[in-house]
C-alpha cells in the first residue's frame, strides 16, 4: 500500500500535485529553521515589539514578547518572562517588571527583574532595582536602591530566609552614600 502512495507523487496526476507542494513546504520550513539556528539574534529580534521614537504611550503595557522602547512610555510595563530594552532615545516614567531590563536611555521608576538589570554607559535610572544580577557600566547615571535576590526568593525575605526588619534598609543605605 505504501508503494501506491508514492506512485501518485511521482506521476503528474491531479492527486499527486497536492502531496508534492506539501513536501516542498515542509522542506522550506526545515531550511528556514536550519538557517535561523546559527543566528539566534535574528530569531530573538523577530519576537520583539518596538515603540518608535515618535510614539507616546500612557497606561499599562503588558504582553508575552520582548519590547524595545525608543519613544516615551508613562505608566507601567509588565512583561514578566521577557526582555525590556529602553533605547538611547527612550524616555520611560514607569515601573518595569521583566525577566531582563536593559537601560540605554532615561528611566524614572522602579525596576524588578527576575534575571538581570543592565544600565549602559549612556543610560540613566532614577529608582530602585530588585534583580538577581545587576550591571552598571562606567558613565551610567543611577540613583536609588539595589536589592539583589536569588531566583524564586520571596520579596519579604533576606538571602538567609529570615524576614527583613525594614523593607527600605537597602535603599536608605545606598541613598546615604549617593
Amino acid at each position: 500500500m505504501s508503494s501506491q502512495m508514492w506512485k501518485p507523487t511521482n506521476q503528474p496526476t491531479a492527486p499527486g500535485r497536492p502531496t508534492e507542494p506539501e513536501r516542498t513546504t515542509t522542506s522550506a520550513v526545515t531550511e528556514t529553521a536550519a538557517s535561523s539556528a546559527p543566528r539566534p539574534v535574528a530569531a530573538s529580534t523577530a519576537d520583539q515589539a518596538t515603540i518608535g521614537k515618535s510614539l507616546v504611550i500612557k497606561g499599562e503595557v503588558t504582553g508575552s514578547e520582548s519590547l524595545y522602547i525608543d519613544g516615551r512610555v508613562e505608566g507601567s510595563i509588565n512583561l514578566a518572562g521577557n526582555r525590556v530594552t529602553v533605547g538611547r532615545n527612550g524616555v520611560v516614567a514607569a515601573n518595569i517588571n521583566a525577566r531582563e531590563i536593559v537601560v540605554l536611555g532615561k528611566v524614572r521608576g522602579n525596576l524588578t527583574a527576575s534575571d538581570r538589570v543592565d544600565i549602559r554607559s549612556d543610560g540613566s535610572l532614577t529608582g530602585d532595582v530588585v534583580a538577581a544580577r545587576i550591571s552598571i557600566e562606567d558613565g551610567a547615571f543611577f540613583k536609588g536602591g539595589i536589592d539583589i535576590r536569588k531566583a524564586g526568593q520571596q520579596p519579604g525575605q533576606k538571602a538567609n530566609g529570615e524576614e527583613k526588619a525594614s523593607p527600605n534598609v537597602t535603599s536608605e543605605a545606598v541613598a546615604a552614600r549617593a
